[in-house]
């Protein structure tokens, strides 16, 4: 009898964990569908000089009532600075005139700085990038106390030489807390299999990084939206749910579109949920039409009361930006 009331207080038990584990799995994001701000582009190519060809990938912060954007500026030899521009609206920007980060050392060479990511700590902006010499690309890092001058700190995770990431390194999404007294970092790396997956590292001094695993923290899976490509996106949010990060998934046609997930708060390498489906993807022609075809790349991420703004790049040479309310 005791037996048999231990068999039944057991599958009591497992059918509990079943039930949270469904409920982690079905979690929904702190935000409503998005919504464009703009059909047309907030930023576009222009004149003959450092932004001519394309400006996308953009990374967003806001001070007080302006908001102020990084952006990756390409121009008709295929090298890339960074742009600057500032909003009061967070969609009609106003660009200045000059880059405000451009290539100097070898690692950057002739290829220029991409993609930034940036994250405030204390009084010091920190900028994620991708140096890219046209032949190896590296996630790198650089500091500035107001978005303009800047101080490089060189690259944090060397191409070639990760546990499981065997190529380049791009795409550093810094959680803007300590956590168990150590910074964390989902970033993109490139498994054997040459698929585009995303990893996690920790640092104590924001300059050192260690892979944290073995495998990739979120990897690829067929036949979804993220099945070829799985990058971080702005950097993680902290929620009364765990971490929240927006990431970029391509399938196996390369399709660019925005997914998210979400960590343990406790343990940033545990995944409590993910998107199932894409919440974002490409539909205006400025969209699907580009240097490549078919691409919505979320990087830069804004806070305003209860909106949230997404800024992402259409198709690698557009500026574009979707809003959504809190739920």
């Amino acid at each position: 009898m005791k037996l048999r009331f231990l068999k039944i207080a057991v599958i009591a038990i497992c059918a509990v964990c079943l039930l949270a584990a469904e409920q982690k799995l079905t979690s929904t994001p702190p935000f409503r569908k998005w919504e464009r701000l703009s059909r047309r582009p907030v930023l576009a190519p222009r004149g003959d000089g450092f932004e001519s060809a394309g400006v996308f990938n953009p990374a967003v912060v806001k001070e007080g009532s302006q908001f102020m954007m990084l952006y990756r500026a390409q121009d008709k030899n295929g090298t890339s600075r960074l742009g600057y521009a500032t909003s009061r609206d967070g969609v009609l920007f106003s660009p200045r005139s000059e880059p405000v980060f451009v290539p100097e050392t070898d690692y950057e060479k002739d290829g220029g700085v991409e993609d930034p990511r940036l994250v405030k700590l204390g009084d010091l902006y920190y900028l994620t990038y991708t140096g890219y010499n046209k032949q190896d690309a590296q996630l790198c890092l650089a500091t500035s106390r107001d978005l303009i001058h800047w101080q490089r700190k060189g690259v944090l995770l060397p191409a070639y030489k990760g546990k499981w990431n065997v190529g380049w390194t791009k795409s550093g999404a810094i959680v803007p807390e300590k956590i168990g007294g150590k910074y964390w970092m989902y970033y993109l790396g490139t498994a054997r299999d040459k698929t585009d997956q995303m990893g996690i590292a920790y640092s104590t001094d924001l300059v050192h990084w260690t892979d944290a695993l073995d495998s990739p923290v979120l990897p690829r899976r067929a036949g979804h939206f993220d099945s070829r490509v799985v990058e971080p996106g702005p950097p993680p949010i902290l929620t009364e749910d765990g971490i929240f990060l927006i990431y970029n998934g391509a399938d196996d046609h390369l399709v660019y579109t925005t997914g998210w997930v979400l960590f343990d708060k406790n343990d940033p390498t545990k995944v409590l949920a993910r998107a199932d489906e894409p919440i974002f993807q490409p539909e205006q022609k400025w969209e699907k039409v580009g240097q490549v075809p078919n691409v919505v790349f979320v990087e830069g991420l804004a806070r305003e009361g209860d909106r949230w703004l997404f800024y992402y790049g259409g198709a690698d040479k557009y500026i574009g930006v979707a809003g959504s309310q809190s739920r």
